[in-house]
């Protein structure tokens, strides 16, 4: 039984000297970002926050970057048989009201993983 405590403090030590460089990469990452303000990462996105702004209450279609994909908004949504409305938005966020055959949904979508959005 000893052995058992033994074998896990062990493998609890290795687990926590992992763990430490990876707190320093998100900080540098986060450090990163932050700089990144007049780029032209953060001119898209402003641009799309902007276009999705005036897309608000209008029918739109909307495609997610790969990885990111959402049955309801793809399927329903984008296809003839729903509609996706832009309810409201921010600077990272966008509300959608998606009608579908199985009724209405409202998505939160980020808008780092909108790809493109088009009016329908």
């Amino acid at each position: 039984m000893e052995t058992v405590g033994m074998v896990f403090g062990i493998l609890g030590l290795i687990a926590l000297i992992e763990i430490f460089p990876l707190q320093n990469r998100v900080k540098a990452l986060e450090r990163e970002l932050s700089r990144m303000d007049g780029t032209s990462y953060a001119e898209s996105a402003r641009s799309l926050s902007a276009a999705v702004k005036e897309q608000i209450g209008k029918n739109v279609k909307i495609e997610l970057q790969e990885g990111e994909q959402d049955v309801d908004i793809s399927m329903y949504g984008n296809s003839g048989h729903g509609s996706n409305t832009v309810i409201d938005t921010d600077d990272e966020w966008m509300l959608v009201r998606v009608e579908g055959p199985k009724g209405v949904k409202e998505k939160l979508i980020r808008l780092s993983s909108v790809q493109r959005i088009e009016l329908r």
